[in-house]
């Protein structure tokens, strides 16, 4: 099954091709239609459901966390109201709103039992920011509070879906209750960090980066040497994850710094905001330095001006011409 649109539009910072300033983030894949992801509509000013336990249809096989289910046709008239049932409780931490949320999902009309998308033949979860205009309400909702590791059943009424127009792409009208089976895989937010074990970083001629893992931004000491001619991506914190591919849409925190002045001219962490975006989005020394590197690892870019910005700097960034950049960027997942 072709992988559905996911999200709406393009990340925030300046390592992107894009236009420096959005708050928003990006697939960086190509779009059929939308599945738990909100239309290209106006975010929903629906007001908030009442959660009920049910009705929900039967899982009739594949009933464990991370196995793909099976779901029986709905039986009888769905409930007008968002019903929501943990089918298998986890023990990790709570998923909130804001949060980025991996998850593996399956999600098929209850009055015909249609799939009409799933993760689970891609092998890959789907990355995605809860918060109003990013994902359908129904998930935004149906997910919050819900521990990594659980396995949450949803019948999502249209008024927290796809509204009256549906999603004709997908084969959804706009009278159809969904239903969702959604393994919650991780939840990240502004205080993630990168998880393993740290490298020497011996090299005189390079920067030194901070290796804290308490969601504070590390520190990046530049050395008052020439800058390399050619791209450093090294490891400052090895993860123990897989290896980011170069086509992966990654969910970072990272710091940039200029080599003339360690003056930092952006941050994930001053905005208090993860970024998500796919590596053929962004300027070619992150598409490179990262590709190859593992998840959970914080990682060391010195990006020449020939892969960074060259002469045409972002305006307003505080980035002169032919500037070499310097990256502290923590890989807290992949898609």
């Amino acid at each position: 099954m072709r992988r559905r649109s996911l999200l709406l539009s393009v990340p925030a910072g300046l390592v992107t091709l894009a236009a420096c300033g959005n708050d928003k983030a990006d697939s960086g894949k190509a779009s059929d239609s939308a599945s738990p992801s909100a239309s290209a509509s106006a975010p929903s000013a629906a007001p908030s459901p009442k959660i009920v336990s049910g009705p929900l249809p039967a899982i009739t096989a594949g009933a464990k966390f991370g196995e793909k289910p099976t779901v029986a046709k709905g039986s009888g008239e769905p409930s007008k109201d968002l019903a929501v049932k943990t089918v298998v409780a986890g023990g990790g931490r709570p998923v909130a709103e804001g949060d980025y949320v991996q998850a593996n999902y399956l999600g098929q009309v209850w009055a015909t039992a249609k799939v009409f998308d799933n993760s689970y033949d891609r092998k890959t979860p789907l990355l995605i920011k809860l918060s109003q205009g990013t994902i359908i309400d129904g998930w935004r909702y149906g997910l919050a509070g819900k521990k990594v590791g659980s396995r949450v059943e949803m019948a999502v009424p249209p008024t927290w879906g796809y509204g009256k127009q549906g999603n004709p792409q997908a084969g959804i009208k706009g009278t159809d209750t969904l239903v969702f089976v959604v393994d919650v895989v991780d939840t990240f937010n502004a205080k993630s960090s990168a998880k393993g074990k740290d490298v020497p970083q011996s090299d005189a001629a390079l920067p030194k980066v901070g290796t804290n893992t308490d969601g504070q931004a590390p520190s990046v000491d530049v050395p008052k040497k020439p800058a390399p001619k050619k791209l450093v991506a090294e490891y400052v914190i090895e993860g123990d994850g897989e290896e980011v591919a170069a086509d992966n849409t990654v969910l970072v925190q990272y710091k940039g710094v200029l080599w003339d002045s360690g003056k930092e001219f952006d941050s994930t962490y001053g905005r208090h905001e993860l970024t998500s975006f796919s590596l053929q989005q962004v300027v070619k020394g992150w598409a490179q330095g990262l590709t190859g590197k593992k998840v959970g690892s914080r990682v060391l870019i010195v990006i020449p001006p020939s892969l960074g910005y060259g002469e045409n700097p972002p305006p307003n960034s505080g980035i002169k011409k032919d500037s070499t950049l310097v990256f502290s960027v923590d890989i807290l997942a992949k898609m």
